[in-house]
Order: structure tokens, then sequence, then C-alpha cells
């Protein structure tokens, strides 16, 4: 599968104005097989109550299937289950979703997808929910900036 992405990623760098139409042959079990491993085991289960090492049992046929399904335009993700968890230092409480593990799987699969296509098209110095970046990075980057440069304005 990551020779395939990395095509894509390398198509989208090369042409930013190409478009990437046809892109379903890349849901396969094979690539779900992979997708399945990177499923974090730990997490809560969704509106079905089913927990990854259950969804494991039997994974090529539930593979098969769901492949099947989605490629006759009828996979249906269930509904998200709705947990309200409390906030740090506050009495209130924060809405928390959480999709069944089938629905998760679907996510990650279609997420590896679209940052292969995206990723060739964000600016360096963008950072929010990228690969490989995080808020500890951007703060650096804007230190250096701030620090080394003169800056005359700054946009937040």
């Amino acid at each position: 599968m990551q020779g395939k992405l990395n095509q894509i990623a390398v198509r989208a760098k090369q042409d930013k104005r190409v478009k990437f139409t046809s892109l379903v042959h890349l849901i396969n079990e094979e690539n779900l097989a992979e997708c399945y491993k990177e499923l974090k085991r730990n997490k809560a289960c969704g509106i079905d109550r089913v927990t990854v090492e259950a969804y494991g049992e039997n994974l090529e046929e539930k593979l098969k299937t769901l492949v099947d399904s989605m490629k006759r335009k009828q996979y249906q993700p269930l509904p998200v289950k709705r947990v309200y968890i409390p906030k740090a230092g506050s009495k209130e409480k924060r809405g928390l979703g959480i999709p069944s593990t089938e629905d998760k799987l679907v996510q990650v699969m279609l997420k590896k997808i679209l940052e292969n296509i995206y990723e060739a098209n964000f600016m360096d110095s963008s950072y929010g929910f990228r690969p490989g970046r995080n808020c500890h990075q951007a703060i650096n980057a804007l230190d250096k900036a701030v620090m080394h440069k003169p800056i005359n304005y700054s946009i937040f």
C-alpha cells in the first residue's frame, strides 16, 4: 500500500493541478488489514460495543464484507456514541464522539489516502493537524522567526 500512496504523493507534488478521480482501488482487504494493525487497542468501543480485539476475530471475512459493501456503495457508518467527559480544572463536561471499530478502520484508510494527496499542497510553515508535526514545533518555529528576524507585525 505504501508504494502506491507514495506514487500518489509524488504525483500530487509534481503537479498541484492534478485531480485524483479514482482511488477506490486502494481500499482493499490487504490495505484495510494494515490499517487494522494501527488501531489502538485500549480505546473505547462505539455504539455497537465491538472492541478492536473482537473485530479482529475472523478479520479476513469481515474485511471482505466491508470492501464489498463499500464497492457496492452500500456501506453506512453507524451512529457515533456520544459520551461526556469532564474538562480539566472545571465542572463542565465536553462531548466526545466515539465511532465504531469498523468506522475507525475506514477513517484510517481514507486519512492515509487524503494525506498523501494534500500534504504536497501544504506550506512548510503549516503545522496544524499534520502528520509528524505538533504545536511544540510550531512554537519553536515562531520563536526562531520572532527572535532572529526583524518583525513588524504578526497575525494569529
